[in-house]
């Protein structure tokens, strides 16, 4: 069955393919990346994650231990402005998204550099942010996204920003449990049936009618036309995919594009992660330093995430994330820690985005 793919608008902003490229930190979308997917018609969406780290850390004030040190440095302002300035020099006028997570430290602070930087959409996942229209006040033509795994997640969500802020998203990103990285289920519940995408897709897409018929776009092991196609008929406004970037030249982290055409299925787990929930990453790196005992000993420097508590819930499961995503970025085999979707292993060769987008819109 074939479905055309129509434009989507979400506030002010028409894409003119309704496909959302998933934020990924650190450094894996930011201006190259996303720039293109904006280029094709998509939504490019630059991570916030870790702008520190952009051209080797030469927008940050200081470094700790080669290092940017705190929120402030970690997620810096000056990086995230030249990453959009850059993206813009690829896909001009078209529109360009944010990914903000939610379990940050200095949120609020991140969103509204966000918008200065021009980010046309802000898509927040990890926690439930009910208070995201407070920061973006002074920015009234930025939409606003937040990722759900639920209805109820949906609904409390609406339900306060109408009495708080009157007003409801923009658009909402519903995430199902074969995505790559932070999970919105428990370890167990990413395993249930009735939590897999095309059940709870349906759910949420009936709660965002009763809100004034709010686009719902699909996420988590999308992986072709067929599967945006099957979205579509149960009610998705669009889909959202991240792993499939992952296999493309322009992915602004060059280590993934020799590491997955080289995953098998087995290669792929769900994780303990300091933010809380868990990820699903590739067995190698940190992960497989921390089974030998010979991770790299976790000290706190950037204070990235709230739920982290300094470096205890690091401290826990074994790894930095801020250290090991970056050392990911940075192309380190030893000490990385690498997100992938459940699909990855399905990425045999590398291709433009360009050809992608040929692929799944044709």
């Amino acid at each position: 069955m074939m479905i055309e793919l129509k434009s989507l608008k979400i506030g002010k902003h028409t894409i003119k393919y309704p496909i959302f490229q998933g934020g990924m930190g650190v450094g894996i979308s930011w201006d190259n990346l996303a720039g293109n997917v904006s280029k094709e018609g998509g939504l490019g969406i630059i991570s916030c994650v870790g702008t520190g780290y952009y051209k080797k850390m030469q927008f940050v004030e200081k470094i700790v231990n080669s290092k940017p040190f705190e929120a402030i440095n970690f997620y810096s302002k000056k990086a995230l402005e030249e990453i959009f300035k850059n993206a813009r020099k690829i896909c001009g006028d078209s529109p360009l998204g944010a990914n903000i997570m939610y379990a940050i430290n200095e949120y609020g602070r991140v969103v509204r550099d966000a918008c200065e930087a021009g980010a046309n959409l802000i898509v927040t996942g990890a926690g439930l942010p009910t208070n995201m229209p407070e920061f973006t006040k002074n920015f009234p033509d930025v939409a606003l996204v937040p990722i759900v795994s639920s209805a109820r997640a949906l609904k409390i969500i609406c339900k306060r920003w109408s009495e708080r802020y009157q007003r409801v998203p923009d658009a909402v990103v519903v995430e199902g449990p074969l995505s790559g990285g932070h999970q919105g289920f428990s370890y167990e519940e990413c395993f249930k049936e009735e939590n897999q995408l095309e059940n709870i897709l349906p759910q949420v897409v009936e709660e965002a009618r009763k809100w004034g018929n709010i686009p719902v776009i699909a996420a988590g092991g999308i992986w072709d036309r067929e599967d945006i196609n099957r979205m579509i008929s149960l009610g998705a406004s669009g889909v959202q995919m991240a792993t499939r970037f992952l296999g493309t030249y322009e992915c602004d982290a060059p280590y993934y594009r020799e590491l997955m055409p080289k995953l098998s299925k087995e290669d792929i787990e769900l994780v303990k992660s300091p933010v809380g929930y868990p990820a699903r990453a590739i067995k190698t790196g940190v992960l497989e330093r921390i089974k030998e005992g010979t991770a790299p000993k976790v000290r706190c420097i950037s204070n990235c995430v709230t739920p982290c508590h300094r470096g205890v819930e690091a401290k826990a499961v074994g790894y930095c994330i801020a250290d090991s995503l970056s050392a990911g970025y940075n192309g380190d085999g030893v000490n990385g820690l690498f997100f992938t979707g459940a699909n990855g292993y399905r990425i045999k060769e590398i291709i433009s985005v360009k050809a992608l987008f040929q692929e799944l819109v044709k």
